[in-house]
């Protein structure tokens, strides 16, 4: 029977007005995000600056224990106003940022458990690196500056509440091994200089933006000397007495977390929290076995095609030590990178067509952490679009940083590793703040690894030494695989994790000790790049094998990245539905 055409047009509007009808359940929902992505900024100011949002550019983090147990109990309580949302009612879309909320909140709370944040400072991290969020704020303003001098004159607090929690964290056996601990006085010493204009801290005020009044700047330099002369050096002198004195003999004489109190359960959660899986210590430590001989064969042929008669590990020393490998100044090293940078830039296109808008740039690691941390590493652009992305990359000791190995970690750092990842997802549309700027260390870094093979697709690696590089670099990440298990868990001494690795990878000694020094204070984070990587390769595997000439790298891509961060089973789900429509099932 057919309708008369003024009750199909009535019928068609009252569908379109209850379509545009707001759901009550999603609002709901995008008012809880919103309200508490103001209450993360509010609560982690140096995280706001770091975005670009200058509101809170007084304050440090307060991180005295009775505010991490308020923020605790934070989080346990919007836990419960989540759940008052009927999930339901959600769309697909915003089910996922409902349940992604709601495993990040219970992830923290299990993390908060585990009293980790009783280790505030390692050789890596910590106070000492208070500086570089100077580097990361736009200055632009007056106030800009002012406020920067307020959070100097705000620092002893920060330092007395950091010295604290390093107390308490003595007192309760939470404190890292002395063998990466003993790298830490060198860094306050940095700290400690005879001419406040020699800080770190005082960067901002040596090349003033073009706007500032003299006599202004005349001021903010006096007023930032006072604040550096009088607060900051005195409370890295505090810091230096009590770290030598007390803390630095307190420490573990061994490497790995079994020696504290619950270790072994900590790290498993670790293990899963870092790598978004449910695989246990000793799973993850035999597929790092696995891949390390499978990846030592693939080496293995590169080595006879380039010729070289001698054993692998005979190549690796000949890798690592022959002059024409290496650079021989800082500067000559830092020209190769960006050279490099704009030769991949173009090749981009053969497997990507989604490109993110903000550029990133390629600096040096500041010279301070450069002894003690590794080879690069790279930060995000801020929210504003008022700083672009920055492959940071290390120039101490040019002589130990191979040229073969250049290619394959310009890949991961930059693009299409982490810029592109991080970056797009920066700037996917109606998408929750906490997911923009948020992220799973075995999707972002399992990302960054996987990045690194496309360089065949690119053809980035038609020089042998660089495809050993990359051959390097995919086993350095299943070296980690067993050697942070093996220290963590299995109770591996420094020294034999030191050496497996060498056994292993070509990378220089210089390298590998940082590496190995990285997992000993900061356990489980290392196991999530192999993992990830694993996980997008035999996700790649079973589109094309299930697509056959359907299959698009380039669409693949997008399934992967514009979907932002992701845990790897939902990543899973994702191109499984890709699947689906792409074949019509």
């Amino acid at each position: 029977m057919k309708l008369p055409i003024i009750l199909i047009l009535f019928t068609l509007c009252l569908s379109s007005v209850i379509a545009q009808s707001p759901n009550p359940d999603t609002q709901k929902l995008n008012t809880f995000f919103d309200s508490e992505w103001q209450w993360t900024l509010e609560n982690y100011p140096t995280f706001a600056s770091y975005l670009g949002d200058k509101r809170y550019n007084t304050r440090w983090e307060d991180v005295s224990i009775s505010a991490l147990e308020a923020r605790n109990r934070r989080r346990v309580e919007a836990l419960a106003r989540l759940k008052q949302i009927d999930r339901t009612m959600l769309s697909v879309k915003d089910q996922v940022n409902y349940d992604l909320f709601l495993q990040d909140s219970e992830s923290s709370i299990e993390n908060f458990n585990t009293r980790l944040y009783l280790l505030p400072i390692s050789q890596r991290s910590g106070i000492q690196t208070a500086d570089e969020l100077a580097d990361l704020i736009i200055f632009e303003t007056v106030k800009d500056y002012d406020d920067w001098i307020a959070r100097l004159n705000a620092f002893p607090a920060f330092m007395d509440q950091t010295l604290a929690l390093l107390r308490e964290g003595k007192a309760s056996g939470m404190i890292w091994s002395g063998q990466v601990l003993t790298r830490v006085p060198a860094q306050l010493d940095k700290q400690i200089v005879r001419d406040a204009e020699l800080s770190s801290f005082y960067s901002p005020f040596k090349n003033f933006a073009k706007d500032i009044p003299t006599n202004e700047q005349e001021r903010l330099r006096a007023k930032a000397k006072e604040a550096i002369n009088t607060k900051i050096i005195p409370s890295f002198q505090k810091l230096k007495t009590y770290f030598e004195v007390e803390y630095l003999p307190a420490a573990y004489p061994a490497a790995g977390i079994w020696q504290m109190k619950g270790g072994d359960k900590i790290y498993e959660f670790l293990a899963r929290d870092y790598t978004t899986t449910n695989l246990t210590p000793k799973e993850i430590h035999e597929k790092g076995l696995s891949e390390v001989a499978r990846i030592r064969a693939e080496m293995e042929k590169i080595k006879t095609r380039v010729g070289f008669k001698g054993s692998l590990l005979e190549f690796f020393v000949y890798l690592r030590s022959d002059s024409k490998f290496f650079y021989k100044t800082p500067e000559e090293l830092l020209s190769a990178y960006r050279a490099i940078s704009k030769r991949i830039d173009p090749e981009t296109v053969k497997v990507f067509r989604t490109f993110p808008r903000s550029p990133y740039g390629v600096i040096p690691i500041p010279d301070k952490i450069a002894p003690d941390t590794t080879t690069a590493y790279y930060n995000a652009p801020s929210a504003d679009g008022s700083r672009p992305g920055y492959y940071y990359v290390n120039l101490y000791k040019p002589e130990t940083r191979p040229k073969w190995e250049m290619m394959a970690l310009s890949i991961h750092e930059a693009v299409p590793g982490h810029h592109f990842q991080i970056a797009l997802q920066q700037e996917l549309g109606e998408m929750p703040n906490f997911r923009k700027y948020g992220g799973y260390t075995a999707f972002v870094e399992g990302w960054g690894l996987y990045s690194e093979s496309l360089g065949e697709d690119m053809g980035l690696y038609s020089d042998p030494y660089d495809k050993f590089g990359q051959l390097t670099y995919e086993m350095w990440r299943a070296i980690r695989l067993v050697v942070d298990t093996g220290m963590h868990y299995f109770k591996w001494d420094r020294q034999k994790a030191i050496d497996f690795f060498k056994a292993n990878a070509a990378k220089t000694e210089q390298d590998i000790v940082n590496e190995i020094d990285r997992y000993i204070s900061n356990p489980g984070q290392a196991l999530a790049y192999k993992i990830g990587e694993l996980k997008i390769k035999e996700l790649r595997a079973k589109s094309r094998a299930a697509l056959g000439d359907k299959f698009d790298v380039k669409e693949f891509h997008d399934v992967v990245l514009l979907s932002g961060a992701v845990p790897l089973s939902i990543l899973e789900k994702n191109v499984n539905e890709w699947i689906a429509k792409k074949s019509g099932k």
